[in-house]
């Protein structure tokens, strides 16, 4: 059980468990089932309370015995009986469900509208009859009257259906090209339904005329909200017979009295998400509004906040239990979640013993599993010197760390840091002392670094405070004592260069500010003193004499700054004839390069060459490679070019290649003339 509390309300969560960390084994989750009794003693309040994959729509029967679900997949219909706690019965069906009504007080009587235009009849023992509506629906509503199902969709008809008839009666026509949802109120049965234009229509079932029309789209923009579309209307309930509640598709609800054409009150969700489901609680004046991120329970009178949930996976539908304080939800997961909010009201009889368990638990507060575990980095592993056990058993990788045992961790902190209690304490005790020093007369003391900075602000603070004094004005927040500049005082990269050029340059114009302040500062003192108000002119001195002394100010800014800047070439023309003196004196010492083996010097036009040629795009290179013979460009079949590249040799190679040749040569010159002593032998031999 999962306890969470918003504004000092406790809410309960019943379906989920304690939390578990998802990379325990079943090994280890059984043995902490042996060895924890809270574990074992998890609440599952109704077994198998779920869905195989994701639930749609949940509802109480009217005698609160039975609970019944729909969702998918496959699209079916579950029924769960509160007495037994378990499900009673299942059954599939053959398209997904949009929304269904219980007509009886028990399960004997159920109608469904589902998504392929089908409307579906189911009795006790099961599918009783199947029936078709021209257009697809998104919501009805039952007319007990009549016996009257009032169908509203994507159409401007609103189709009726009479079961006691068992045939379709004329459709009630709309200005509203598609309507979203549509209620009957409880007292008087005035039928009401929401379009997509933002706009609510009220029909008597009694004449078949439309009766009253509300324009909620325009009601619920306001300052504060933000808004792409036109809001259209997602939800719709009645409360009694002069109250009705509007949910838009924009993520705001608002409460109407049926006698009035404007909102009593207009309560932003700040999600901006379709309003999913609302709910009416009596006893304390609430209603419960819900989108698909988050439940929110608030007063109808003043719109304050009461409390609010944020389930882990997204809404579907919500549904209150009768007379009681728990609250059921169907999600996009198999889970339906079961919520207990003591505040709303006791625990239903059949789960009465919830009043008792939630007292023990606010006297015994919960402990969850992972006090047993402590999360650490890499960092701290090397600290302790750990990191040799990552990828063992003993740390659990998990998100930019690990999971150790709590155990391990403290006795690895001891070895690694023996006196950290003596650390603590001395640390405590500084504290302490820190905190009486506090209290004493304190003495203005100038940072180490900037100074001269911070002696400034100090004086410009002090005169500032004596005027607002004077004037009863509240004093500015000091520039020393703001934390986003405390490292500019503390941090010897942000100390002021006076000898820089850029301040050299700024420093005339910001004294000659600071002096304007101390000018004006002084002005506005003598005005004070004199009983004159703030617009007039100090007596003597006109206007014109200030403007005067304005453009002296600025003459001589401008030529202070014009000085800094000749004595800034100055130094600059002197730094050049150093260094020209210095390059003077200094004596050309030769270099010597040594060449690799096997390489020979030829000259410096070779380097300069190859420089030349990095210059030159890779188009001229290209070319000039081409009349070399190293490169070979053609044409392909296909379209495309192909490049044949020749690589250069180097000089040893180059020089073997020459020695290789002349040996080829010299071998056929000896081949050549021991062929022809050969010849010569032989032609002798004849002629002897």
């Amino acid at each position: 059980m999962q306890v969470s509390s918003l504004n000092e309300v406790k809410i309960y969560s019943l379906s989920a468990g304690r939390s578990l960390p998802e990379w325990l084994s079943d090994r280890k989750k059984r043995a902490l089932q042996k060895k924890d009794v809270d574990i074992r003693r998890r609440i599952e309040l109704i077994q198998d309370f779920e869905m195989p994959t994701v639930s749609t729509k949940i509802k109480v029967s009217r005698d609160g015995q039975y609970i019944m679900a729909v969702g998918t997949y496959k699209p079916r219909v579950r029924c769960f009986d509160t007495y037994q706690l378990s499900q009673k019965f299942e059954r599939c069906l053959d398209s997904e469900v949009v929304t269904f009504e219980i007509l009886s007080d028990d399960y004997s009587k159920i109608v469904f509208l589902q998504c392929g235009r089908f409307v579906e009849f189911h009795s006790q023992h099961g599918h009783y009859y199947k029936t078709r509506i021209p257009k697809f629906g998104r919501d009805f509503s039952y007319h007990y009257p009549s016996c009257d199902l009032y169908f509203v969709g994507a159409s401007s008809e609103v189709y009726r259906l009479n079961l006691e008839q068992g045939r379709f009666l004329n459709s009630l026509q709309t200005e509203a090209s598609e309507s979203n949802v549509c209620d009957i109120n409880p007292v008087h049965f005035l039928f009401a339904m929401g379009t997509a234009e933002g706009k609510v229509e009220c029909w008597d079932p009694r004449t078949r005329n439309r009766v009253g029309l509300l324009d909620c789209a325009l009601s619920s923009v306001t300052a504060d909200t933000e808004i792409e579309g036109l809001p259209s209307i997602s939800a719709l309930k009645f409360d009694g017979a002069l109250n009705m509640a509007v949910g838009t598709s924009t993520g705001q609800v608002l409460l109407y009295d049926l006698r009035s054409s404007n909102p009593l009150i207009v309560k932003d969700h700040h999600y901006g998400l379709p309003i999913k489901s609302i709910q009416f609680h009596h006893q304390l004046d609430l209603i419960i509004s819900a989108d698909s991120r988050i439940v929110k329970m608030w007063n109808k009178d003043t719109g304050k906040i009461f409390t609010s949930m944020e389930p882990e996976h997204y809404i579907n539908d919500v549904c209150l239990y009768p007379n009681s304080g728990m609250l059921m939800t169907a999600n996009e997961a198999p889970k339906m979640n079961i919520y207990y909010i003591p505040v709303l009201g006791p625990a239903p009889k059949w789960c009465s013993f919830l009043d008792n368990l939630t007292e023990e638990l606010e006297e015994n507060p919960e402990s969850t599993v992972y006090d047993d575990y402590k999360f650490v980095t890499r960092k701290d592993l090397e600290n302790l010197g750990l990191a040799h056990l990552i990828g063992s058993s003993l740390l659990r990788a998990y998100m930019h760390g690990f999971f150790m045992d709590i155990r391990l961790y403290h006795k690895a902190k001891m070895m690694a840091n023996p006196f950290a209690y003596e650390e603590y304490r001395r640390e405590k005790i500084r504290q302490k002392i820190e905190e009486t020093r506090a209290q004493r007369v304190q003495l203005k003391k100038l940072p180490k670094v900037n100074k001269e900075l911070a002696l400034k602000l100090i004086e410009e603070e002090g005169e500032e405070q004596q005027f607002s004094k004077k004037r009863k004005q509240k004093n500015l927040p000091s520039l020393l004592k703001d934390d986003r500049f405390k490292v500019m005082f503390e941090n010897p990269d942000f100390q002021v260069d006076e000898q820089s050029e850029e301040f050299r340059l700024l420093n005339p114009l910001v004294s000659k500010i600071s002096e304007k302040r101390k000018r004006k500062l002084k002005m506005l003192e003598e005005l004070e003193a004199q009983g004159q108000e703030e617009e007039e002119e100090p007596e003597g001195k006109a206007s014109d004499a200030e403007s005067s002394e304005s453009s002296d100010d600025e003459k001589g800014w401008v030529e202070e700054v014009r000085k800094q800047r000749k004595l800034l070439r100055q130094e600059e023309k002197l730094k050049r004839q150093e260094r020209l003196k210095e390059d003077q004196q200094t004596l050309l010492k030769p270099q010597f390069f040594e060449i690799k083996e096997g390489e020979e010097f030829r000259s410096f036009k070779d380097s300069a060459k190859k420089q030349k040629l990095m210059k030159k795009t890779l188009e001229d290179r290209l070319k000039l490679e081409e009349k070399l013979g190293t490169l070979n460009v053609s044409d392909t079949t296909v379209g495309s070019k192909q490049a044949t590249f020749k690589l250069k040799k180097s000089e040893q190679q180059r020089k073997q290649q020459e020695a290789e040749k002349r040996h080829r040569q010299e071998r056929k010159t000896l081949r050549r003339s021991a062929s022809h002593l050969k010849s010569r032998r032989g032609r002798g031999q004849l002629f002897h």
